[in-house]
C-alpha cells in the first residue's frame, strides 16, 4: 500500500513537471518571439497568416507565437495557460494532438476566409481549440469526469464562444471559429478511438 502511494505521488510529480515544462516552454517561446518582434520593429509580424497567398501558409504554424501588443500577449498567455492546463489535466497525451488540430483548423480557416491583405496573428485560435475540445469532450467520451469538466469549462469560459462571431475590426473571428471547430473535431476523434 505504501509503495502504491509513493508511486502515485511520483507519477503526479512527473505529470506536474511535464505540464509545467510544456506549457511554460510554449509561453516562454511566445514571449521570446514577442520581444524579438519588438526589437525588429514589428517586422516578424508579416510571418502571420496572409489569406489566400502561398507565403501566407507558413503563418499557420508561426501565427500562434506572434502577438501585436503586450495586452494581446498577456490575454493569450492567461487563457493558454488555464485552458491548456485543463486539456493536460484531462489527459496529458491529448495536449499535442489537440494543439495541432486547433492550429491547423484555425490557420486554414483564417487563410481561406480572412480579408484580403490582412495578417492574422496570435494564439487565440489554438485557445479556442482548447475551449471547443474541453466543452465537447464530455459529450463525446460520456465519462462522468469528462462531463463534469465540460460543464465547468462551459460555465466559466463558455461566453468566449461569442468570439467566433464577426464583431470587432482587428480580431480574427475566422481563426477563433476554425480553432473552435478543430477542438470539436479532436474531441470527436478521441471518442472514435475509445469506442
Amino acid at each position: 500500500m505504501r509503495d502504491d502511494l509513493t508511486i502515485s505521488r511520483r507519477t503526479l510529480s512527473q505529470t506536474a513537471k511535464a505540464q509545467v515544462t510544456v506549457l511554460g516552454g510554449a509561453i516562454a517561446l511566445m514571449w521570446i518571439v514577442f520581444f524579438a518582434s519588438v526589437l525588429s520593429g514589428g517586422h516578424l509580424l508579416v510571418l502571420g497568416i496572409i489569406p489566400r497567398t502561398a507565403i501566407g501558409l507558413r503563418g499557420i504554424f508561426l501565427a500562434p507565437f506572434l502577438h501585436g501588443s503586450v495586452a494581446h500577449l498577456v490575454s493569450n498567455t492567461i487563457s493558454f495557460l488555464f485552458l491548456g492546463w485543463l486539456v493536460m489535466l484531462r489527459d496529458r497525451n491529448h495536449f499535442l494532438p489537440v494543439t495541432v488540430y486547433a492550429m491547423l483548423a484555425s490557420g486554414i480557416t483564417a487563410w481561406l476566409f480572412g480579408a484580403p491583405g490582412s495578417v492574422h496573428i496570435g494564439a487565440s485560435g489554438v485557445i479556442f481549440g482548447y475551449l471547443g475540445f474541453l466543452m465537447l469532450a464530455g459529450w463525446y467520451s460520456r465519462s462522468y469526469a469528462s462531463i463534469a469538466l465540460s460543464i465547468l469549462v462551459t460555465i466559466f469560459w463558455g461566453p468566449m464562444v461569442f468570439g467566433v462571431i464577426p464583431a470587432s475590426a482587428g480580431i480574427s473571428w475566422q481563426a477563433h471559429l476554425g480553432g473552435f471547430l478543430g477542438g470539436i473535431l479532436a474531441a470527436r476523434q478521441y471518442r472514435a478511438r475509445a469506442s
